[in-house]
């Protein structure tokens, strides 16, 4: 069976993502695109890469007819997708991309996002994204919140360590570089080639990063009491990519012996042998994470990595990831393809 797919806000990075993917997956087919600002155009003078398929044209979103949609993935700018998924067909599954629907406290999504939620039923309704943690949740989710990308990659590194007790979580710090895509498309001084290039620095340093939230959420849970950790990013001029680099106080041997066991049968999940640190260039434009353990020269202290492509594992691919799963498909449909090297 094929199922029909719409892809609300296909003119962005995360859509063209979803659209190059989606264009082999044997068992979805877009049915329609939207786009607001580019409704009326064919993908292809959109995104001159995706010309050779035959794709609908970009439409608005209430000129689509998503009574024939089986499901919506949603690649909208934040604060938009809450009041567009709140008008959608109740029974049409969803996957969103966006921020709206990660955080289940609506107090720390004001917090973090600076106004109140505007769909608060949806929010309740909505299953966190991270798939490896949340699988048999969304397998039976109509609602799922993807992850944010900084988020997914930290996540990765330093969730089964939580969950196994083997680290102190009282210091934990999180030093993540990330690729340009991740800001989105939309013009922004700071990302002209002359502001960018050449050169690199911290954004949203000093526990400012609306990640944070996703870390203070997941982290807690798993832990059973607050964890807090540092966390700074840092802006690359590279398109795609991020690198979490984790420091930990913890045995190294035995954190990646727990990191090793708990993803042994994860398909896009890849622990490296001990003392070899990933790279980005090594999942580039696949939906593959690879993470690395080195121990420090102190004893009791180890280094975690976690490498992943932003738009596909990040997002794009963990959506579809996620779809797989909520329409009864093999989780691994569409998604293994090697990554692009060099």
């Amino acid at each position: 069976m094929t199922h029909s797919i719409a892809i609300l806000g296909a003119s962005g990075y995360t859509g063209a993502e979803l659209v190059r993917i989606l264009a082999t997956h044997p068992g979805m087919k877009i049915a329609a695109l939207s786009g607001e600002r580019k409704a009326g155009l064919a993908m292809a003078e959109v995104f001159a890469h995706l010309a050779h398929l035959d794709l609908p044209v970009l439409q608005r979103i209430e000129e689509i007819d998503l009574g024939r949609v089986d499901l919506a993935f949603c690649a909208l700018p934040h604060a938009t997708s809450q009041a567009v998924i709140a008008d959608l067909p109740r029974d049409l599954k969803v996957v969103d991309l966006s921020a709206d629907f990660r955080l289940r406290d609506p107090a720390a999504y004001e917090k973090w996002y600076g106004k109140p939620h505007a769909a608060l039923d949806l929010q309740a309704e909505a299953v966190y994204g991270l798939t490896e943690f949340y699988r048999d949740k969304i397998r039976a989710a109509r609602l799922v919140a993807g992850t944010g990308c900084n988020a997914a990659t930290g996540q990765y590194a330093l969730c089964p360590l939580i969950e196994a007790g083997v680290i102190d979580l009282d210091e934990i710090v999180i030093d993540l570089k990330a690729g340009v895509s991740g800001a989105g498309r939309s013009l922004k001084e700071n990302l002209l080639h002359a502001e960018l290039s050449e050169g690199t620095h911290p954004y949203s340093a000093g526990g400012t990063h609306r990640h944070l939230g996703e870390f203070d959420q997941e982290f807690s849970a798993l832990a059973g009491r607050p964890v807090q950790v540092q966390f700074t990013p840092h802006l690359l001029p590279m398109n795609r990519g991020i690198l979490a680099t984790v420091y930990v106080r913890g045995d190294a041997r035995a954190v990646h012996a727990v990191l090793a066991a708990r993803y042994a049968s994860e398909p896009f999940l890849h622990v490296l042998p001990f003392g070899a640190p990933p790279s980005t260039r090594s999942v580039r434009g696949s939906n593959f994470v690879h993470i690395g353990v080195v121990g420090d020269r102190v004893p009791g202290r180890a280094v975690v990595f976690a490498a992943l492509d932003n738009l596909t594992k990040g997002s794009s691919g963990q959506a579809i990831q996620n779809a797989n799963l909520m329409l009864g498909l093999e989780e691994t449909t569409g998604l293994m393809a090697a990554p692009v090297f060099p």
